[in-house]
């Protein structure tokens, strides 16, 4: 059994096979199976991990040894110790990578939620993730083996159940929605619905008998029309061996729930108004868990050919009830539907309330916008009408200046004289000029004679 698949086996929540017996030269010649995508966000980083353990000889001895429960209970991570150091030294470069991958995933989540330039705490919250050690991020040592396979167990367990929830909420938005539709209608045409709504229920139940995922005539029923068999000639460790299809002694998840497509064609067919592709989804993964839950000995989600032998003697293999089907489920009750709609009512009215919030908030913004606006405008008028008047207004020219910096006073004709200068009478003017400039003060004479230098 090639050591990736048996690695990823456990540290994906799963465990170790009976392998199959097979020479040398074929196991070199096969390329291994390649694992499947579990959904975590660190399933990268967990495949790489597997990839480079399985090169270090000494780890992959150790490792075929063990039982899933050594792997398990971190009993197998102390052998990470003896690994060769170029082993060492790849594994420290991958958790370098994920740590700096993860200091990316938390810069844009604060990027998102808070104001730029705020300082972020790093080693705080990398405490967060589980499926490394946050306090050595440049290391990879046994402590991050042990926390990644707990992480991958403990993640992958709670996986189907978080499926289920996330389905039951679906139906019952399914479900809401609908009833709020049926609201919104007049008295005929909410009848004209609830009888095409009828219709459709009674449309998908028409289909054909539904085995028992993992049942004598489920399986059969794969042997004659898949696999184009004889159905008398059905033969269980035959049976196994074709479609184990990656060749590992061991039926995974992916392998079992291939088993069923044949099943859930007779119930849902993407062409239909009245089958839902979501609930087809949720009948493979009730399949597969019923299948586990009576196949899977030991629970660590594989079953192997000893496991499948032993369930093909049991009384339930031959049962030959149907199977039940979503729709004939009860997936929550009356109660739980009024709860979830009364969780509904509570988000959409606190969501009114901040939309009621943003509202008034952008009346505020727009009112202070009107009236940075009419200040503006007002700034502007007068700024206008001061260059205006500054237009207006002619410049004084200064007088002139001697060689040394003294004022001259020029003389000025009589009709240049200031306005506030009062005009001279007639007697004045009657008078001859010596006695005319006799009269005129000191200062109007020195204008008339420009020889005169006031020092």
């Amino acid at each position: 059994m090639p050591l990736g698949w048996l690695v990823s086996s456990v540290l994906l929540g799963l465990a170790a096979g009976v392998p199959i017996d097979r020479s040398k030269e074929k196991q070199q010649a096969e390329s291994p199976p390649e694992a499947p995508d579990t959904g975590l966000y660190y399933h990268r980083y967990l495949q790489e991990v597997i990839n480079v353990l399985e090169t270090d000889g000494h780890f992959r001895e150790k490792l075929q040894a063990a039982n899933a429960e050594d792997i398990k209970s971190g009993k197998l991570s102390k052998e990470l110790d003896f690994v060769s150091h170029h082993v060492r030294t790849k594994l420290d470069e991958l958790k370098r990578q994920e740590v700096s991958r993860l200091r990316m995933l938390l810069k844009a989540k604060m990027d998102a939620t808070m104001e730029q330039e705020v300082q972020i705490d790093h080693l705080a919250l990398l405490k967060q993730f589980e499926h490394l050690d946050s306090q050595n991020q440049h290391t990879f040592e046994a402590r991050d083996l042990e926390l990644l396979i707990q992480a991958a167990t403990k993640d992958l367990e709670n996986y189907d159940a978080a499926h289920h929830e996330e389905f039951k909420r679906y139906e019952m938005m399914k479900e809401h929605e609908r009833r709020e539709y049926l609201k919104s209608l007049d008295e005929e045409k909410r009848r004209q619905e609830e009888a095409h709504f009828e219709e459709l229920k009674k449309k998908h139940k028409e289909h054909p008998k539904v085995n028992i995922p993992g049942s004598h005539d489920q399986l059969k029923e794969v042997w004659q029309e898949t696999d184009g068999l004889d159905p008398n000639e059905f033969n269980p460790k035959t049976f196994f061996k074709l479609h184990d299809t990656n060749s590992d002694g061991v039926l995974d998840e992916q392998e079992l729930e291939a088993l069923f497509t044949k099943e859930l064609e007779k119930v849902y067919d993407p062409r239909n108004e009245e089958d839902d592709m979501v609930e087809m989804e949720e009948e493979r993964l009730r399949m597969r868990e019923h299948v586990m839950e009576n196949v899977d000995l030991n629970k660590d989600r594989l079953v192997t050919l000893d496991e499948f032998l032993q369930s093909t003697q049991k009384k339930e293999f031959n049962e030959v009830d149907g199977w039940k089907t979503v729709d004939e489920t009860q997936i929550y009750s009356e109660a739980e539907l009024q709860r979830f709609e009364a969780e509904l009512t509570a988000q959409e009215a606190e969501l009114d309330r901040q939309a009621e919030q943003l509202r008034q908030q952008h009346q505020e913004l727009q009112q202070r916008q009107v009236e940075l606006d009419a200040q503006k405008k007002e700034y502007q008028q007068v700024v206008l009408q001061m260059e205006q008047r500054k237009a207006q207004q002619q410049p004084e020219q200064a007088p002139p200046a001697g060689p040394g910096g003294e004022l001259k006073f020029q003389a000025q004709p009589p009709h240049a004289a200031p306005a506030d200068q009062a005009a001279p009478s007639d007697s004045q003017a009657d008078q001859p000029e010596h006695l005319s400039q006799q009269n005129q003060p000191e200062a109007l004479q020195n204008q008339q004679h420009p020889e005169v230098e006031i020092q």
